[in-house]
């Protein structure tokens, strides 16, 4: 049994909590991760610290070890957009292999109220685990990015 913690924006983490969930998912992320000033506004996204529809955190843990964590922020949207999206799933390089991520993503689907998006590298592979569990791929992403 993996113990699983969860942070909403009426249960929130401590500072340190959060610094801790940050960190691990810099780290964990690896080549598939965001700087991580953009891991921190989503923490603050999901905890309604800024202007948001909130979201909420996933934590695993092996005594004081951050063994996986994710991050789903709520859309605001409904039908035509999933009411969810799940940014960030990660499990520690030293723990994966043990269905962490497993029993974390379905943790998070089952808390989660609506659909449930996700972007995920071709390469990516957690892309085998998303499809497992029932993700399809109905979309090719594309962005456009502002010149700033």
């Amino acid at each position: 049994m993996i113990n699983i913690k969860l942070f909403t924006p009426q249960l929130k983490p401590t500072q340190v909590e959060k610094e801790d969930i940050a960190d691990f998912l810099f780290e964990h992320l690896g080549e598939f991760g965001d700087p991580k000033p953009d891991i921190e506004k989503c923490i603050s996204y999901a905890l309604k610290e800024s202007p948001s529809h909130g979201g909420f955190i996933l934590v695993s843990k092996d005594d004081d070890t951050i063994t996986g964590s994710v991050i789903i922020n709520k859309t605001g949207m409904e039908g035509y957009i999933p009411e969810n999206i799940l940014v960030y799933i990660a499990t520690h390089k030293g723990f994966r292999g043990r269905g962490i991520g497993k029993e974390l993503m379905k943790k998070a689907l089952e808390i989660a109220e609506g659909d449930v998006a996700l972007h995920v590298e071709p390469n990516n592979p957690a892309k085998f685990l998303y499809e497992k569990i029932g993700f399809s791929s109905k979309y090719l992403e594309m962005r456009f990015q502002q010149k700033r």
